[in-house]
């Protein structure tokens, strides 16, 4: 009519035709793009009016229309709707392919339980017959002196290895050699990594000796006064200390202060000393 070819009405019948067609979609609730997404190709092939976000939630669909060689308008009856893919499709376009495996899932590991505290014994038994005091400044080290009548039974505090038995009295007053002074004693490794040393004993019990595995209160020997407390009430020297080896005096008579573990024993509370740096 204004002296415009006929492809260029033509052009202009197709683009009002799809704004149009995206009218009532647009009502429906259906996000779709602009016209500007409309490609026209050569003659004869399909048009496609195809957008990522065509649809309803959940679904994609794709309209398709055929643009006939003399470029005439698609008629809204040549729009066929595509059913909706049941697969989703990525941002480009691009079909994306998923998996119909089935994973069962792995449930966690249970924790591992709370590990049951060690069972501990009060060196003397029975316990009522002891009595005792903080010993570290009588001693100049940590130890304690728990006395008791002689032949009270002197028991291992835990369960553990016989890691040192003296059964002579060879101590000397004139010579006064440390490594001897305990007299008669008896050393275990218990379960718990502790060394728990006893001295100044009457007697030891038959059948303790090095390598020996004992019950926590199984009996050691029996309370006296043998080493340098020959003139001395009946006591236990007792001590904590960390498992160096069987001949080692200095460390054995006493690391960690016993005096607290000793009144939680009493009473029933089965705490584990602290392991001192060797």
């Amino acid at each position: 009519m204004n002296g415009e070819p006929d492809e260029s009405i033509a052009m202009r019948k197709s683009l009002f035709s799809c704004h149009i067609a995206l009218v009532p979609m647009i009502f429906l609730g259906l996000n779709l793009t602009s016209c500007s997404q409309v490609f026209v190709k050569k003659p004869g092939s399909p048009l496609s009016i195809s957008t990522n976000t065509i649809g309803w939630v959940g679904s994609q669909t794709t309209l398709t229309a055929f643009l006939p060689a003399s470029l005439t308008p698609p008629s809204m009856d040549t729009i066929t709707p595509v059913e909706p893919s049941s697969q989703p499709i990525h941002s480009t376009g691009t079909r994306i392919e998923t998996s119909t495996d089935t994973f069962t899932e792995t449930p966690a590991e249970t924790p591992n339980e709370t590990a049951i505290p060690y069972i501990y014994f009060f060196p003397i038994q029975p316990p009522v017959l002891a009595s005792f005091a903080e010993g570290l400044a009588s001693h100049g080290y940590p130890a304690t002196d728990i006395f008791a009548p002689e032949g009270t039974k002197f028991v291992a505090v835990i369960g553990g290895v016989v890691d040192f038995v003296s059964s002579q009295d060879s101590w000397n007053p004139q010579t006064d050699d440390p490594a001897v002074r305990g007299g008669l004693s008896v050393a275990i490794i218990g379960d718990d990594g502790m060394r728990y040393y006893g001295s100044h004993l009457s007697k030891i019990q038959p059948g303790i000796r090095p390598g020996v595995r004992v019950a926590g209160g199984q009996v050691l020997g029996y309370i006296g006064h043998t080493g340098d407390a020959r003139n001395t009430d009946s006591h236990l020297h007792f001590g904590i200390s960390y498992p160096s080896y069987p001949e080692d005096w200095k460390a054995r008579r006493g690391q960690v202060d016993p005096y607290a573990y000793l009144f939680a024993w009493r009473s029933g509370l089965n705490i584990t000393p602290a392991l001192p740096t060797p």
